[in-house]
């Protein structure tokens, strides 16, 4: 069974990126305008990590933290990466 969403890897990568992230940069997250992929990854899930942190523990926080579990990081900080060059590249 194939679970990609609109292109992304599953539902929650494609929820997460477009409600959490959408419109960000690498930037954002690390600071730097060039980054490595896999250094963004990290960045970007400690955010949304810190971010539900903040939420009150309990069943709903326990639910949010099992969505972010089945989140493609790799895919999201590639889309960001890719998106950030095609929008500062020089014409």
């Amino acid at each position: 069974m194939d679970n990609s969403y609109n292109g992304w890897t599953n539902y929650a990568t494609w929820r997460i990126n477009l409600e959490m992230l959408d419109g960000m940069s690498p930037e954002d997250f690390t600071g730097k305008r060039c980054v490595v992929v896999s250094e963004l990854k990290d960045a970007i899930k400690d955010y949304v990590e810190e971010i539900l942190d903040q939420s009150p523990d309990g069943l709903t926080k326990d639910y949010a933290m099992a969505f972010v579990s089945d989140v493609d990081w790799w895919q999201i900080a590639d889309s960001i990466v890719s998106a950030y060059a095609y929008e500062t590249e020089e014409v």
